[in-house]
Parts: structure tokens; sequence; C-alpha cells
């Protein structure tokens, strides 16, 4: 249950968010609606985590924009620092360097406000197929095909590539499970896969039908109770 301190503080957050994407100061607003999201989950409120989601994604869609606007794709391989630093654009990690690399690279970027996105490709599997992993509190792996020019991957592919990997991400809920425990998930594979906005969307929707089964729990819970407070009355 969310208690008035809380919601004082996710509402705090989420307006502070709304003005930072006003200003077009899209890391600032990502930071702000992460963080609203963040102390929403923790207490259980879908309804506010439905609404927080969308700030979130439309500042981490302009930031990808900003990153897009690369033409071409950049290699990051061999020994790298704590402290790599990249600059804007689109960037491939392959091997030695793992998925645990790239997401230090990408919150690093993160953190200096570098418009970059980062995926990790691991070894070509013998039917030829190109491993894309994401690392996180769920690993997500995408087997795609390689690039027209496997040494020059084109723009367009890089961003299919990253499409995949949220699509794979998507796949990887099961259904099967109450909307609570798939929110649950949902928000593990968005730390891993963050740039893919209908992740972020199928998020929504879980939210949403969180939010409509914990309400329905509430409503039979106090229909027992006055069902118990009936018969007690009868048998006064």
């Amino acid at each position: 249950m969310t208690t008035p301190a809380k919601a004082a503080r996710i509402d705090d957050l989420m307006q502070k968010a709304q003005s930072a994407l006003k200003s077009g100061k899209w890391f600032e607003a990502e930071r702000l609606a992460q963080r609203a999201l963040e102390v929403a989950h923790q207490v259980g409120d879908f309804g506010r985590m439905s609404r927080i989601i969308m700030p979130l994604q439309e500042s981490r869609r302009q930031r990808m924009q900003l990153a897009a606007e690369a033409t071409t794709v950049k290699w990051i391989e061999g020994e790298i620092g704590e402290d790599h630093r990249v600059g804007p654009g689109l960037h491939i990690m392959q091997p030695p360097l793992v998925g645990a690399d790239a997401r230090r690279i990408r919150l690093t970027a993160l953190r200096r406000e570098v418009p970059a996105l980062v995926i990790c490709r691991e070894p070509t599997t013998q039917l030829g197929l190109v491993p894309i992993v994401a690392i996180g509190l769920m690993t997500v792996r995408a087997r795609i095909d390689a690039p027209e020019k496997p040494a020059k991957p084109t723009k367009q592919w890089f961003l299919w590539a990253l499409e995949q990997l949220g699509d794979t991400a998507i796949g990887m809920i099961d259904t099967g499970m109450d909307a609570v425990r798939q929110v649950d998930f949902a928000i593990s594979l968005m730390d891993s896969v963050p740039d893919h906005e209908e992740l972020h969307t199928t998020l929504v929707q879980l939210c949403l039908k969180a939010e409509e089964e914990m309400q329905d729990v509430a409503d039979a819970d106090v229909a027992k109770k006055l069902a118990a407070k009936a018969r007690e009355k009868a048998k006064g």
C-alpha cells in the first residue's frame, strides 16, 4: 500500500521528470522517471507505475534519437579500463569483451550524459547467427542474422539488432504468471534492455492489469468481511 508520504515522493519525482522533458533535459528526465518507477515498484503502486513509464519512455526515445544521428557504427574491442569513455553514437562490443562490459560502458555514458547506444555481440554460431547479449537483473540473448558486411555493420543493422534484443526480452515474459509477477519480471528485463520502446509499452499494460487484479483481490476481501459481519448479525 502506498503511504501518503510515498505517494507525495513519487508524484514529486514525476512532476520533476515532466518538467525536465519539457525543457529538453532528456538525461535528467530519465533519471527522475527511473527513480520514480523504482519507488512506485517498491510499494506496489501499479497505477502510478503505468503513468511514470510514459515519460521514461519518451526521455529514452529522445536519447536514442540523438545517438542514432551517427552515420557509422563504431567497434569497441580489446582491453578497456574501468572508466572507459565512449563518444555519442552507436557502439558494438565484441570478444574478448562481454555483456557486463557493455553494461558498464552504457551506464557510464548515461552518467556522463553521452547519447550512446551499446550492444555486445558474441562469437558467431555454427549456423552463422550472431548472438547479441544484454546483462542486468536478467540476461537477455538474441541470435540474429549477421550484417551483410560483418566487418562493417550499418546503422540500420545496429538498430534492428537492438530491436531484436528487446523483442526477445518481451518473449521471455511468462504470460501464465499473475500480472504482479509479470511486472516484476518485466522490470528486471528493462534493467537489462532499457532502449526498447515496445518493452515499455508492454510494462504499462502489465501494470494496468496488475492494478486491476489487486483491486479485485481487495474487493473480494471486503466482500468476505461484509459477509462475515452479516452472518454474525444474523446469529445475534
